[in-house]
């Protein structure tokens, strides 16, 4: 173990009251993680017309990790908050990889009837830095009758690429099974370009089983037949889509991370709840940390340091098929800090009994 220096930016709403217990956890596992705070926010954007400073990127840069809460909040627009945060992070990090875990936990319900955690577990790969979330584009004649928009997708073999070979890779390393996220019936270019990518690289991969689905029909089979689907891989609007219907399907948004990953390590990876910033019951103490905890757990495994990953997915695991620790959206009556720190304490005791038998 050694002292990781990890950046946190909280962002808005209830981002600053999950990233305070996803910390608390991961110093539970691991002590001696170095942290540093950055106000960035829709609040710093009132304040200073920006989400963050202009040397943000190099600011950042020499961390060896990010902890994402949630940015939003009324009065800025969305896309404000998006293009003027995360995306560039994305882009200048190359994080290419959007990946989104979900999962049926235990002591939890899917909100499909009958379904087990057998029958959901499912990966989700989403290119992360180009397609459908372009700025190509803009607005003409405005304000006259013939007014339009345009808004152009930008679908690379580079980008193409590299996000399917990861998605074979992951399933190569899981159950050997992928489908592909397309809508090539009716998007003339772009997916068509998509679908010939994904059969050229599969021939690569012949111990993968391989479908390609049409976007809304794969939509369809993550609520009929979830139990047929484990890796999925999609384009960036199409991929942001499906993750959010597999969490909600899967106990809701306040139980899944993600991860935004660099894959070749030449800059630091980016790890957030699916969620928003929910700013309707921010500073009440009774959000859900337990996306972010996961999201901190993914981030250690990216660190390498997979004992402590374990240790923290165990410990949320344990704890919420216990029961007796829940916040309000879960059943229960507890605060946020109440399940965070049920949740380090049960993984720091997970992590001492794995360094205790290596030592053995």
């Amino acid at each position: 173990m050694s002292g990781y220096r990890l950046a946190t930016i909280p962002g808005d709403g209830i981002g600053v009251d999950v990233t305070a217990e996803a910390v608390r956890v991961l110093d539970a596992v691991l002590p001696d993680l170095v942290w540093t705070e950055f106000d960035w926010s829709c609040e710093n954007y009132t304040r200073t017309g920006a989400m963050m400073p202009p040397d943000g990127v190099e600011q950042l840069a020499g961390f060896d990790a990010i902890l994402l809460g949630a940015v939003g909040f009324p009065g800025v627009p969305d896309h404000i908050s998006l293009w003027g945060l995360l995306i560039p992070l994305r882009r200048a990090f190359g994080q290419y990889v959007n990946l989104r875990p979900v999962r049926l936990l235990p002591g939890t319900e899917s909100a499909l009837r009958g379904r087990t955690a057998d029958d959901l577990d499912i990966l989700i790969v989403r290119e992360n830095s180009e397609g459908e979330y372009s700025q190509i584009g803009g607005m003409h004649n405005e304000g006259r009758r013939d007014e339009f928009v345009l808004q152009e997708s930008v679908f690379t073999r580079t980008g193409c690429e590299r996000i399917i070979r990861y998605a074979f890779e992951r399933a190569a390393e899981r159950s050997g099974q992928l489908c592909s996220a397309t809508k090539s019936n009716g998007i003339i270019h772009s997916m068509p370009y998509w679908d010939s990518v994904f059969e050229r690289i599969a021939a690569e991969y012949p111990q993968v089983r391989t479908r390609q689905m049409h976007v809304d029909a794969l939509a369809a089979e993550l609520v009929l037949h979830p139990d047929r689907l484990d890796v999925i891989v999609g384009s960036n609007l199409f991929g942001d889509i499906l993750s959010d219907l597999a969490a909600a399907i899967t106990g809701g948004l306040g139980l899944a991370p993600s991860g935004n990953i660099n894959p070749e390590r030449t800059g630091p990876s980016m790890f957030e709840s699916v969620h928003g910033s929910a700013p309707d019951i921010a500073g009440q103490g009774i959000a859900n940390p337990v996306a972010e905890i996961l999201a901190g757990a993914m981030l250690l495994e990216q660190l390498g340091e997979s004992a402590a990953a374990t240790a923290v997915d165990r410990a949320v695991c344990d704890v919420l098929a216990a029961g007796e620790v829940r916040t309000p959206d879960l059943g229960g009556t507890a605060t946020t800090a109440e399940l965070g720190s049920a949740i380090a304490a049960r993984a720091a005791e997970l992590a001492h009994r794995t360094a205790t038998a290596d030592l053995g």
